[in-house]
């Protein structure tokens, strides 16, 4: 009778540990890193946004890593109060790398409940997945429309 309770509690220990090591599936994770940057930008901790961005990072006009913290450091100084608003988010996984398309409204200013400034860009970046993490290889980024 001991053994059979044994038996049963070393089961259900297992079974528990199988749940608990199961991963979310890499597009959820990727959607939720992308929602942490957002999350991080506009509570203006421009270090946690940039956790997700490889060291070998490349932007418009060749910005690197450095540049775009610098990028995003000075945006937070000019608006006391950010705001990201994005589309739908489009992700194409190819097995640990991804490209991620959307449209984001930007919106900042120091005074009151309204923006001061905005503005609608179509982004496209690359991702890849290091480790259970996802970071930001690639970005392009222009005014909607254009």
């Amino acid at each position: 009778m001991i053994r059979t309770v044994l038996n049963c509690v070393l089961t259900a220990l297992i079974l528990l540990g199988m749940v608990a090591c199961r991963s979310e599936p890499p597009e959820q994770r990727l959607r939720q890193t992308i929602a942490a940057m957002q999350e991080a930008v506009e509570a203006g901790r421009p270090r946690d946004f940039m956790e997700s961005v490889s060291a070998d990072f490349v932007g418009n006009d060749g910005l690197d890593k450095p540049g775009l913290h610098n990028l995003l450091k000075a945006q937070l100084l000019l608006n006391s109060k950010v705001a990201i608003q994005t589309g739908p988010v489009s992700v194409d996984l190819q097995g640990d790398t991804a490209t991620v398309r959307f449209s984001v409204l930007l919106a900042g200013g120091n005074r009151g409940l309204l923006p001061e400034r905005g503005q609608m860009q179509e982004v496209t970046s690359g991702w890849r997945e290091r480790d259970g993490a996802w970071q930001v290889y690639s970005a392009s980024w222009k005014p909607v429309g254009e």
